[in-house]
């Protein structure tokens, strides 16, 4: 069994406090955001106590990162309470500043517990689903490059991919199962981790589909811009997880995504949404 994702959450502490993080595990021309979420989580994680664990992050992609660089995560103790903590975290690259989040963890306590039920008859990850990297990679007639992606430590098993022809729009949910690729045993901070790492996968791919592009068409510029995650329910990321992704809005050269996490027995374990640059390519305006 592979150890990519607990290697890239392997931070060294320097000196000063603060703390550096591994390079990408893939190529390309950007850092995956998910490292970011998953990188500065992990950072304010070493810095609270036990008891405490992860319930919302609230982060802004500002730059886009260098896959063969690695990061250092500055962490600014906003606040500690008896039952909440708050933390900053920003993360640079050769003294630039990449992205910032603000994270808040929270002590488990007993309390009213209630989800709306999953409401999607959906084959199992057993069934004989196209992969996330075999569909993507099928669009290669119309890419610029290689897929890194399928060398990150994660499996996505797609339900329903946009398969309709480029210019029909897709306004439906898309659906798939989701995990870590790696065993992370009971450490329930690395599988949160985990999850904020998974959350940034396809979420914000789908906002062009309701105008029936896709998000590798070289006419279109795209990056992620923020992204907010809450934390309902202990997550098992290395177990499959049902990802159901909705386009909430497109305006003003922007697309807003939404996803929910939901574990096989039909509980809500996270929330996300992330907004996400859909602008024209000058060279075709």
């Amino acid at each position: 069994m592979s150890d990519v994702f607990t290697d890239l959450m392997d931070l060294k502490c320097l000196d000063d406090g603060s703390f550096v993080a591994p390079r990408a595990p893939e190529q390309g021309q950007r850092t995956f955001g998910g490292q970011f979420l998953a990188h500065t989580l992990r950072a304010a994680q070493l810095t609270v106590d036990d008891d405490r664990f992860v319930h919302s992050t609230h982060s802004y992609f500002l730059r886009p990162g260098d896959v063969n660089t690695s990061t250092e995560l500055v962490v600014e103790r906003v606040r500690d309470g008896r039952s909440f903590s708050t933390r900053e975290v920003t993360a640079y690259q050769d003294k630039v500043e990449m992205f910032r989040t603000v994270i808040s963890f929270h002590v488990p306590e007993p309390g009213l517990n209630w989800s709306p039920p999953k409401h999607f008859d959906v084959p199992g990850p057993e069934a004989k689903l196209i992969s996330y990297n075999e569909f993507w990679e099928s669009l290669s007639p119309n890419l610029s490059g290689p897929w890194h992606g399928r060398k990150r430590p994660m499996e996505i098993l797609y339900i329903n991919p946009p398969e309709l022809p480029e210019g029909q729009p897709i306004t439906d949910a898309q659906l798939m199962w989701i995990r870590l690729s790696e065993e992370l045993g009971q450490d329930r901070r690395l599988q949160e981790a985990a999850l904020a790492y998974l959350a940034d996968a396809t979420l914000i791919d789908h906002v062009l589909l309701p105008h029936g592009f896709r998000w590798q068409d070289d006419r279109l510029d795209g990056a992620s811009l923020d992204h907010s995650m809450w934390f309902h329910r202990e997550p098992i990321a290395d177990e499959w997880l049902l990802y159901e992704q909705r386009v909430e809005s497109t305006s003003g050269s922007r697309g807003l995504g939404s996803g929910r996490f939901f574990d096989q027995n039909g509980g809500l374990v996270a929330t996300c949404v992330q907004e996400g640059l859909m602008r024209w390519n000058s060279k075709h305006q």
